[in-house]
């Protein structure tokens, strides 16, 4: 039957096929069907099995390989039983099936025939079918044999390459380990070297140091030698000149109890033969002489042998003076005497003579002054407490300046800064101080009382302190208080209402800053003498302008200023001064007194009027400090004050008057006018200007 033919061409082609040849595993387990059931059934044929019927065996039979050719009729016949093999829907474009050129018919009759598979009837079949699946078995238990050799083969692998890469790895770490020993030796052996040559060094250091302290040790011992000598050279030096110190103060009080002895010659000022003028003149020149050479040692410390030698000379032409001014007056006295006893007798005769009655002479009467009262010299020349307290001042202010001497002189720019910044700091605020509002003048008495006490404060857009610099405090004192008396001196000379916030300000620092009120009084004594009160007299062998320096003058190029100017400046400083002793800073401790009050005002007003008046300067200072002082010193001292204010009008003002020229007398009216006006009234007017409570408020 060629049916059975085909059947085993069809099985040889399906071998043979790359399908036949692949090692593939079936789906059925995949497909969730039961293994039995699948084991029961019919053998099945695959749905290409079919296409490769109709398509691969006609060519394999045109050329049949020998196997198939020599195959018996008897295997071909075990297969005689009828079977049914599908075709596979699927087309393989290389070999187009063959039914595809048919018509419609019969190829839909070919593909419904396909679509159902075929039962296989023969045995043989189904041997074939367990040959594959026994083959496919082998297959892949060779696979998963070779497989498990190869990942074997691949550890074994694997394994002798890390025991390798271990053993690698031992031996680089062994020769890094022998390199660090080997590093750590060398290093070791240069660490002893260099200790073994520090050692060396630090020896021979060592006995250089023994042997330069030996030398500083003897230098050192040479040098406290040479200080201890020195210190007591200082010491006798200073015992010395303490001792010269005393015999100079011995000296200027002797010179003194003689310049007053010479001053109460005055009463024989009717004797027309002595000039009692020249000597009082020369005993004047003599006290400021050896007032100068104390003024000069407060400046420089002791005297010297020249200046005690120079003094004793004085002293001695003032004690010739006072003998010759005796002998002067003896022999005026006895000329006197002779001439009343020749006149008595020449009267005598005359009466006798003429043989009248006698006449009874009586005695004059003693001269008398205005009002009654007897004249009384005054002094021309400051008591000596106040003048010892002036020089006391004039001394600490002497010794503010070499405190800051080194910056004053530095010049290193650094230095200079500094110096600038901190004068900067110290006169702005008192130059912008004013009578606008209260509140302004705290701002600028807190600037003030800020920087004095060592806390930075802004100036020019800088922070400025005091502490930038050792001598800083010191130069911002004296600046400030140089400041201070030179806005006496210019702005309140101009605008006498600005006297009072300027003074309650330098009050107020005065009161928390002693030192700064000590300065603020040396320095207006040292411009406005009269202040003090103090007369500068004028000493021998001193130049003129020198002179007119100490009473106040500005002297410029040889030239001195007018008197109009000079007596405008006096004017300022004094109504500063004035306004200074009876204000208070309005935010302080009440509690305190006042560091310089009304009883300093007194003391002045009192020893004003015990000095000879200057013509024009005296009239000045006295309107000036009345006009501001006078309602707090009527407050003060009441009956008093007006007991001062009559002794002025009555015997103080004669005496003014009588020295002033006709082209000064404006001071003087000035002053009449407002004595007048105060004693009409019974009252001394607030002065205008001061400081209101309303002022503070503002």
């Amino acid at each position: 039957m060629p049916s059975k033919g085909r059947c085993w061409e069809t099985l040889q082609a399906l071998r043979r096929s790359d399908k036949g040849r692949l090692c593939y595993h079936r789906d059925w387990l995949l497909r969730g069907e039961d293994v039995l059931e699948e084991c029961m059934s019919l053998p099945k044929l695959s749905s290409y099995s079919g296409w490769v019927v109709d398509h691969v065996l006609p060519h394999m039979q045109e050329d049949p390989p020998p196997s198939e050719t020599s195959t018996s009729p008897s295997s071909t016949s075990a297969l005689g039983q009828p079977s049914f093999v599908p075709k596979s829907p699927v087309r393989d474009p290389a070999f187009p099936p063959a039914s595809s050129a048919t018509p419609n018919g019969t190829k839909d009759k070919y593909e419904s025939q396909h679509t159902e598979p075929m039962v296989l009837q023969s045995s043989r079949g189904i041997k074939v079918e367990g040959c594959i699946r026994m083959y496919e078995l082998l297959h892949r238990m060779k696979g998963a044999e070779g497989l498990r050799q190869w990942q074997e083969e691949q550890e074994r692998k694997v394994r002798a390459l890390s025991e390798m890469a271990s053993e690698q790895l031992k031996r680089f770490d062994e020769r890094k380990e022998l390199k660090h020993h080997k590093e750590f030796q060398d290093l070791r052996e240069v660490m002893e070297k260099s200790s073994r040559e520090a050692l060396g060094q630090q020896e021979k250091l060592k006995a250089e140091h023994h042997h330069r302290a030996k030398i500083l040790n003897l230098k050192l011992r040479e040098a406290e030698q040479q200080r201890l000598k020195q210190v007591e050279q200082e010491r006798l030096r200073k015992e010395e000149g303490q001792i010269r110190l005393r015999n100079l103060y011995a000296l200027q009080e002797e010179v003194l109890h003689l310049s007053q002895q010479l001053d109460s010659s005055d009463q024989h000022r009717d004797l027309p033969e002595v000039d009692l003028s020249a000597f009082r003149i020369r005993g004047n020149q003599l006290c400021g002489l050896i007032s100068g050479i104390i003024r000069a040692t407060s400046e420089n410390g002791f005297p010297t042998a020249e200046e005690q030698a120079v003094a004793e000379r004085a002293l001695q032409e003032m004690r010739d003076l006072l003998v010759n001014l005796q002998q002067e007056i003896a022999r005026a006295c006895e000329d006197r005497r002779r001439q009343d006893e020749e006149e008595a007798r020449v009267k005598r005769q005359e009466s006798q003579v003429q043989q009248g009655p006698e006449v009874r002479k009586e005695p004059p009467a003693s001269r008398q002054g205005p009002g009654g009262k007897l004249n009384e010299d005054l002094q021309v020349k400051v008591q000596d407490s106040t003048m010892q307290w002036y020089q006391q001042l004039q001394e600490a202010s002497s010794q503010c300046v070499l405190a800051f001497e080194g910056l004053s002189n530095s010049k290193d720019s650094q230095a200079k800064k500094i110096k600038m910044d901190l004068q900067k700091a110290a006169t702005i605020p008192v130059s912008q101080i004013s009578t606008i509002a209260g509140s302004k003048l705290k701002e600028i008495f807190d600037k003030i009382h800020s920087l004095l006490s060592g806390k930075p404060v802004q100036s020019g857009g800088r922070s400025v302190s005091v502490t930038l610099n050792p001598q800083g405090l010191d130069f911002v004192q004296y600046k400030l208080a140089e400041k201070f008396v030179k806005q006496g001196e210019e702005e309140v000379a101009s605008h006498h209402e600005a006297a009072f916030p300027i003074a309650v300000v330098a009050s107020g620092i005065w009161e928390l800053h002693p030192r700064v009120g000590d300065l603020i009084l040396a320095h207006l004594h040292k411009k406005c003498p009269y202040s003090v009160p103090f007369y500068p007299a004028f000493k021998e062998g001193m130049a003129l302008e020198d002179y007119q320096r100490m009473l106040g003058y500005q002297v410029t190029d040889s030239r001195v200023e007018q008197q109009d100017n000079f007596l405008k400046r006096m004017s300022g400083m004094i109504r500063l001064y004035a306004a200074i002793i009876q204000l208070r800073w309005p935010y302080g401790n009440r509690q305190e007194i006042h560091p310089h009050g009304l009883n300093h005002g007194w003391r002045w007003l009192a020893q004003i009027l015990n000095m000879e008046p200057l013509s024009d300067v005296t009239a000045t200072l006295l309107f000036d400090f009345l006009e501001v002082c006078g309602n707090a010193l009527m407050k003060q001292y009441q009956v008093q004050f007006w007991k001062m204010i009559l002794l002025i009008k009555e015997d103080y003002f004669p005496r003014i008057e009588a020295i002033t020229s006709s082209g000064e007398m404006g001071s003087l009216i000035r002053l009449k006018q407002f004595l007048e006006k105060c004693l009409q009234r019974k009252e001394i007017p607030v002065p205008k200007g001061f400081l209101t409570s309303s002022f503070w408020r503002s």
